[in-house]
This record gives C-alpha cells, structure tokens and sequence, in this order.
C-alpha cells in the first residue's frame, strides 16, 4: 500500500465503533456509509460535498455522486484504500472502504461501523480510488 492509501484505511477505522445515525458525518458520534468514505477522504485533504438524501431505495445515483464528488476514478482491481460500492440485497447500494480482508462501513443492522469481511451475498457493482492514491 501506498501512504496515501494507509491514509485512507487508518481514517476508516478511526470510524469504527461510531454509532450508525443515517446523514452522519461526525467521526464518534455518528455515521452511515456516506459518512464513513467521507471521513476516509478527509485524510487526503478531500471534502466532497454531498446532497441530502433519505436511506433506503436504489440509491445508486447518490453514490455515484459521492464517489465523482470525491475525484475518485473506476479501477477494475481495488485494494485497501479503496472505495467499493456493494448491493447488498436488491435495490439497495452500500459504500465501504476496502481493508485487508474486508470493509470498513456503517453496519446499519448492527448499530455502528464494523470492519469484516465482505458478505458473499452481496453484489458487487465497482471499486474506485480517490486522487492521490496510486
């Protein structure tokens, strides 16, 4: 890995153990997904503005709008640093960042952000990397 994507992974996990709070941006008090890759960012001097939005539904055009607001570009292999965009069941989407075996993101259904390996179950719809990390 890269400094930049150690960056990236360490902010991430700085997230875990934060209460999950949908619209949450504040590391320790409260985030969702969104929040959790917009912390991750900050590491990088990134501060991507995001539009409100309510939880549940397709959502697939908000992540898009995360991940472009960011600076990140679509790669085909991701790697610890990265932002991955999952569907965890249909018309649902999710954003996490990758770590060395698994995600860091907001675990809605178990109350705060966790970090684990990705489900099986979950489709996987893209992977991309934020400027800066090569």
């Amino acid at each position: 890995m890269t400094l930049a994507a150690d960056a990236v992974v360490a902010a991430a996990r700085l997230c875990l153990g934060t209460a999950f709070r949908p619209q949450g941006r504040v590391p320790g008090l409260g985030l969702d997904c969104v929040g959790v890759v917009l912390a991750a960012a900050a590491a990088l001097g990134l501060r991507p503005e995001v539009p409100a939005y309510r939880l549940g539904g397709d959502h697939a055009g908000l992540a898009e709008t995360v991940i472009a607001a960011a600076g990140a570009r679509r790669i085909r292999t991701a790697h610890p640093g990265d932002i991955v965009l999952m569907a965890p069941r249909v018309r649902l989407r999710h954003l996490g960042i990758l770590v060395a075996g698994g995600l860091v993101h907001a675990h809605a259904g178990v109350g705060r952000v966790i970090e684990g390996p990705v489900d099986p179950a979950w489709q996987w719809l893209g992977a991309w990397r934020l400027p800066g990390v090569d």
